[in-house]
């Protein structure tokens, strides 16, 4: 039991290595591009092809391009709105210091998996450290998924065409060309919420090398064998019961014997008496 424990615990814990760089590798690895188009009365001041350009950490309120006024060759400068990478952020930092712990656990259970049983206290701090880990992926990845829907509100080319002041005039076109791919954004909140599942499972493993699950087994171990022993002596004390009641009773069946020999006595002492005579 404990050599299969240990290899279930071994294996979750190189899944939680590669989903962990899963998640920060999609989600800080990220780039996305939207383009818009502003079609102006003047077909010489259009711009049918504005390209706007961002990245991990999704500071967009830094993200800057320029659109036409459609007023000769004027340009605006525009920002994005919206400032994510608080969200962001904490999504990779748990993801890198997930990574590397779970390399730290993978080498202890590996190479060192004597010292890490020689005391309580290996386990002990792998299973703080696994309910820690398990909680911070929880907010984490809802933190991020929330995050990610407040990015894409922000960089959906309808809501962009909104801050350009030409889009404002009725005589100007302005339109989506093409908008930001999501796929590699929304599958590094899955993995986020893969890694919560893998290390909240992991949580049990861990606790059976502790000495709480050790101690907890030794317990009813101890309470059965006082059930045991109890049950053993209670024979002796009812079979030392019934002799002593089996005394009593043969001394009762002495004195009835006894009875019977004196009524014989009495009742042979006439009938000699009578031959006599």
């Amino acid at each position: 039991n404990v050599n299969t424990n240990q290899a279930v615990l071994t294996l979750m814990i190189l899944f939680s290595q590669l989903f962990a760089i899963f998640a920060f590798a999609t989600c800080g690895g990220y780039s996305g591009q939207l383009r818009v188009s502003v079609d102006c009365v003047n077909k010489t001041d259009s711009n049918l092809s504005i390209g706007i350009d961002f990245a991990y950490p999704f500071r967009l309120h830094q993200v800057s391009f320029y659109a036409p006024l459609c007023e000769g060759k004027r340009q605006e400068r525009l920002f994005l709105t919206g400032d994510y990478s608080s969200s962001a952020e904490f999504f990779v930092t748990i993801a890198v210091f997930a990574f590397l712990y779970s390399l730290l656990a993978t080498v202890v259970y590996i190479f060192f998996q004597n010292k890490y049983r020689e005391n309580n206290r290996g386990p002990l701090i792998d299973f703080i450290v696994t309910v820690v880990f398990s909680f911070m992926w929880l907010v984490s990845s809802s933190a991020w998924a929330k995050g990610l829907s407040d990015v894409k509100v922000a960089t959906d080319p309808d809501e962009v065409l909104l801050l350009m002041s030409a889009c404002k005039l009725q005589a100007n076109k302005c339109g989506s060309v093409h908008g930001p791919m999501w796929s590699g954004l929304n599958t590094s909140v899955v993995f986020g919420f893969l890694n919560f599942v893998l290390w909240a499972g992991n949580i049990w493993f861990v606790f059976k090398e502790t000495g709480w699950h050790k101690s907890a087994q030794r317990y009813p171990a101890g309470s059965s064998d006082k059930q045991t022993s109890a049950l053993n002596q209670k024979p002796y004390n009812r079979g030392s019961f019934e002799q002593s009641g089996g005394f009593g009773a043969q001394g009762d069946l002495g004195q009835q014997s006894s009875y019977g020999q004196a009524d014989g006595y009495a009742a042979g002492g006439p009938t000699s008496f009578a031959n006599q005579m």
